[in-house]
């Protein structure tokens, strides 16, 4: 390893602290947004003149409470089947794929960095066709199918990585031994790809969190809106209240788990893009 001078080492640790403040600064003013009062908002100072929680009493308890908190429940329960469908249907498909030699393997893969790249734009106006006539318009089937256009090719080709790291001959051993292939695939395969598993999770739960614009095109009502697009119908009690204080403080309930996650699992989640992005 290349060992840096003490010039060098200086400039790279400015070069991180200019990008960290650079990255954290509109977080940070989403924090003394949230935490203005009304009259405070637009007094253009970074710092509250008072911190102030009614913002988030609003969007729990308040006038926002029947915008947001359907929102967030939607938000929660679509996002958590979206990932394990997704999880499940890409272990099944990535270890085929990692595993098995079969013609059209490779066709898989390829067909799955296509979708993950296939504007998403491009489709929501058939998907809003389609289902308002077959009736999954504002439904939470309505947006879990389309995640998975969204989670499942990202999860194949992190999880076929992980699977081409594990032994074959733990397999091979296990079938030896009298184990059936699907006992050997769950008794030994799945046990030893859980991390990868488990990454995999994360990212497709991100991923399905962070979307808008399904959100935003396949709802119209709480029953099904996700967090991200009712955020976009929050407004203030009359045209001349600012609703940014409100919008704030639900952008900031639901960063937090995000942020949680990402500290407590950067590690796993780098290895698992880096894993998925260099190895087909």
């Amino acid at each position: 390893m290349t060992q840096l001078s003490t010039r060098e080492k200086v400039l790279w640790a400015l070069a991180a602290l200019f990008i960290t403040i650079y990255a954290l600064f509109p977080v940070a003013w989403m924090v003394s947004l949230s935490l203005k009062s009304a009259g405070d908002i637009s007094n253009g100072s970074f710092f509250p003149t008072t911190a102030e929680w009614e913002n988030y009493g609003l969007i729990f308890v308040g006038s926002a409470q029947e915008l947001f908190v359907p929102a967030l429940w939607n938000s929660i329960g679509i996002c958590l089947i979206a990932t394990f469908v997704a999880v499940v249907l890409a272990t099944l498909t990535a270890y085929a794929v990692a595993r098995l030699d079969f013609p059209g393997k490779r066709a898989i893969l390829t067909m799955a960095l296509a979708v993950s790249i296939f504007p998403v734009i491009s489709i929501v106006t058939p998907l809003y066709n389609l289902w308002s006539r077959i009736g999954l318009y504002d439904t939470w089937p309505g947006l879990i199918i389309p995640y998975l256009s969204l989670t499942l090719p990202i999860s194949i080709w992190t999880l076929a990585a992980f699977f081409r790291q594990i032994p074959w001959e733990l397999e091979q051993a296990a079938q030896v031994d009298g184990a059936t292939s699907w006992q050997a695939f769950r008794k030994v395969i799945v046990p030893l790809a859980m991390p990868g598993v488990f990454t995999t999770a994360i990212i497709a739960f991100f991923i399905a969190w962070n979307d808008f614009l399904y959100g935003i095109s396949l709802t119209s009502t709480t029953a099904a809106r996700p967090v991200p697009a009712a955020l976009s119908s929050f407004t203030g009690a009359s045209q001349f209240e600012d609703p940014a204080g409100a919008i704030t403080a639900a952008a900031i309930v639901v960063t937090i788990p995000v942020i949680v996650l990402v500290l407590l699992f950067q590690r796993r989640i780098v290895s698992g893009l880096t894993n998925g992005a260099v190895k087909g």
